[in-house]
Formats: structure tokens, C-alpha cells, sequence
């Protein structure tokens, strides 16, 4: 049975809930779906599917990488928890990648990626990469900056670069996979009145 570095990927940090999978580098099989919203209830079959049509056993997955945005707020929560949980059950390690990484891989020289924020914006990160956090501006802006602005992947390049970047990823430096936000979400407190707490 396929056992020697199986990596499972998936991402749902925009308008689509995609997955991959790789062994040693070579992609097994590769599912997208765009969709503006579902992706809570997609993720885990389409995951199911992938393994059942590879007849791979979840089992002998022996790494997670996941999507970690900047993207859709509630889309790379999804995400992220469904692979720290599946983690957790599995006890293999799971790696956050990020989309400027993911979408930079197989590229080299300077440029600029970028990917869709709200109101025209674009978040952006320079590369190769240096201790600057990534930022948020209008994609005008981020042109006049001189350098090759590389735009977000597909969907499908975006998952395969992310399960290749965990293949890779050194698991003695490794974080706990986490949301980039790079700006508050868009949301505001209720201004209903607040309910009357019963004792």
C-alpha cells in the first residue's frame, strides 16, 4: 500500500473548496469546485472522494497542508479547523500555507504577489521574501512599485502548491497552522438590543 510521504492538501480560502493529493512530489489526484459558499459541508466529502477514487486509506496520510489565506474570512476557518481536527484524529502534522508561498512556488527573481482583497484592494507580498509583514493596497498602487506582480494562482495550482510546499516544509520549525488575516474582518457588533440573561 502507498505509505512513503502521502501529503493531503485543500483550500477553501475563496470563492471555490479545493484538494490534492501527492506522494514523493507526483500528484495522485487533484478535485476544485468553485463556490461563493458550502464549503463547511463540501470539504470533507470531496476529501473522502479524492482517497476513495485513489483507493488510498486516510490512514496513510502522513502530512496535512492547508490554505491559510489572506482570502475569505470565514473560508480559511473552514479550512483550518477541518485540518487541525483531521490532524488531531490522525496525529500526523499539519502544515499552514499561506497563498503568496503557494502561488510564488516554481517562480525566482523579484516580484510582487498578489491576491484579491474587498474594494478593488489586493494583498500583496514581496518576494523572495523578507521579515516585512504582507500589506493591503489598491493593485495601482502596488504596479507603480516597479517589480513583476504575479497574480494568485488557480484554484487547482494554488492546493498542488500548497500540498508540495508541506512535503517540504521542516517539521522541526514548524508553527500551528493559523488564519493570515492581514485586516480586521468586516464586521460590526450587533446594535440589536441585547438579550435579557435568565438566572
Amino acid at each position: 500500500m502507498i505509505r512513503d510521504k502521502l501529503v493531503l492538501g485543500f483550500d477553501t480560502s475563496a470563492a471555490h473548496c479545493a484538494a490534492a493529493l501527492l506522494l514523493n512530489d507526483n500528484l495522485l489526484g487533484i478535485i476544485s469546485k468553485d463556490m461563493l459558499k458550502g464549503q463547511a459541508e463540501t470539504i470533507g466529502p470531496m476529501v473522502l472522494n479524492l482517497l476513495e477514487t485513489r483507493q488510498v486509506d486516510i490512514q496513510n496520510i502522513k502530512r496535512i497542508g492547508v490554505g491559510i489565506g489572506p482570502g475569505n474570512f470565514t473560508g480559511i476557518r473552514i479550512a483550518v479547523s477541518f485540518a487541525r481536527g483531521l490532524g488531531l484524529s490522525l496525529q500526523i502534522p499539519v502544515i499552514g500555507v499561506d497563498s503568496f508561498e503557494a502561488t510564488y512556488l516554481g517562480n525566482d527573481g523579484n516580484a510582487i504577489v498578489t491576491v484579491p482583497a474587498p474594494r478593488n484592494e489586493v494583498y500583496f507580498q514581496a518576494f523572495p521574501r523578507t521579515k516585512i509583514d504582507p500589506q493591503i493596497a489598491l493593485l495601482d498602487e502596488v504596479l507603480k512599485r516597479g517589480s513583476t506582480v504575479i497574480e494568485r494562482c488557480t484554484a487547482k495550482d494554488l492546493v498542488k502548491n500548497i500540498s508540495r510546499i508541506a512535503a517540504m516544509a521542516d517539521l522541526e520549525s514548524l508553527k500551528p497552522a493559523a488564519p493570515l488575516y492581514i485586516k480586521a474582518p468586516d464586521a460590526t457588533p450587533s446594535r440589536d438590543t441585547k438579550p435579557k440573561i435568565l438566572s
